[in-house]
């Protein structure tokens, strides 16, 4: 009677390692297979960077100065200056 839960004892700890193993086997194969893969993105990023190095810029376009930069400035700074300015720029108020 004294042997009946050593025995169930002894093949829960046997179930218990075997699942343990499986689990590290899926655990380590699951790691190998993100490292494979960031080593490929790594490759791929990287030619992709020595790719743009090598190729030649296209030359970049002047910008336009945009419409703010364009506004006529008040130099006495009378509020009623101020008011037709915000009157022709749209302003209702």
């Amino acid at each position: 009677m004294a042997d009946e839960p050593n025995k169930m004892r002894a093949e829960i700890r046997a179930r218990q390692a075997e699942d343990g193993k499986k689990a590290m086997a899926e655990y380590e194969a699951s790691a190998a297979a993100t490292r494979a893969k960031t080593e490929k993105l790594r490759a791929l990023r990287l030619a992709k960077e020595a790719a743009e190095l090598a190729a030649p810029k296209p030359p970049t376009k002047a910008k336009a100065k945009s419409k703010t930069a364009k506004k006529k400035k008040v130099d006495d700074g009378k509020l009623s200056d101020w008011l037709e300015d915000q009157t022709d720029s749209g302003r209702n108020s």
